[in-house]
């Protein structure tokens, strides 16, 4: 990610934040502009020019989008074209990332990260579910039929806003990818990063916890924590947080002394 993708991915969150009246459709219109942005390479282009200047930038924001959506979800994409971005695609993931911060805004008590989270379980523990998101031969809109009919009663209308609208526009990326990366851009939008932590057998309540006031303490910000039961690490934990990895794992110390008495 270049640094004037990184300016203006902040510039994007900061017109959010500002805006008002920002509701679960204003989301769902934000990432059907993404998807149209990203599957049209002349309107991605025009949009990213950094060579052309903001105003002209943004009346192909308004002739586009300006009769199909509503005033605030025109003017959070205005904001977001007006930026300058590294490359067209780093745009179009940026619109992608602006409506799923959209959409964590829109339901701030639902446990939208949980709910991404258990969603990618499923899909790890589900091979031909994978595929049937995943082919590139398969329907779009059948892809987000499917994700609706899979989550409806059983998550939020965010998290299944979310996952419908990115496993219709991949983009060369596994419907895992783009599940986590959500599940963390949705605890960033809300103030807290996210920890996976995998044990041989579940977590108390009380140890999940203190596991999180302890990471809390660590990164300097309030820490989520998801639990993965997984046999292999024997005992102790291993702990995941965006690239760090802290392992704390039998299986990791075992390995490790295998490895010096190997010499």
């Amino acid at each position: 990610m270049g640094s004037a993708t990184t300016q203006a991915l902040a510039g994007t969150t900061a017109a959010l934040g500002s805006a008002s009246g920002v509701d679960i459709d204003v989301a769902r219109e934000l990432f059907a502009a993404a998807r149209s942005v990203g599957d049209t390479s002349a309107l991605s282009g025009a949009l990213a020019d950094s060579a052309a200047a903001p105003a002209p930038r943004a009346k192909v924001v308004a002739d586009v989008f300006g009769a199909a959506l509503r005033p605030v979800s025109v003017s959070l994409l205005t904001a977001a074209v007006s930026e300058r971005w590294s490359s067209a695609s780093d745009m179009v993931d940026g619109l992608e990332e602006l409506a799923i911060r959209a959409a964590a805004v829109a339901e701030p008590a639902a446990p939208v990260e949980d709910e991404l989270f258990r969603f990618t379980r499923t899909v790890a523990e589900n091979p031909e579910l994978e595929l049937a998101l995943g082919s590139r031969l398969g329907d779009a809109s059948a892809k987000g039929a499917l994700v609706d009919t899979l989550l409806t009663g059983r998550s939020s209308e965010a998290a299944r806003l979310i996952v419908s609208s990115l496993v219709q526009q991949p983009r060369e990326r596994r419907v895992r990818q783009l599940v986590a990366n959500a599940m963390r851009v949705v605890a960033d939008q809300r103030g807290r990063t996210v920890a996976t932590v995998s044990s041989a057998a579940p977590l108390s309540d009380a140890q999940v916890q203190r596991l999180s006031a302890t990471l809390s303490k660590r990164y300097g910000t309030e820490v989520a924590i998801n639990t993965v039961v997984d046999p292999a690490v024997i005992g102790g934990v291993r702990v995941q947080i965006a690239n760090d990895v802290i392992d704390a794992s039998v299986s990791t110390r075992l390995a490790e002394l295998r490895q010096r008495l190997a010499g």
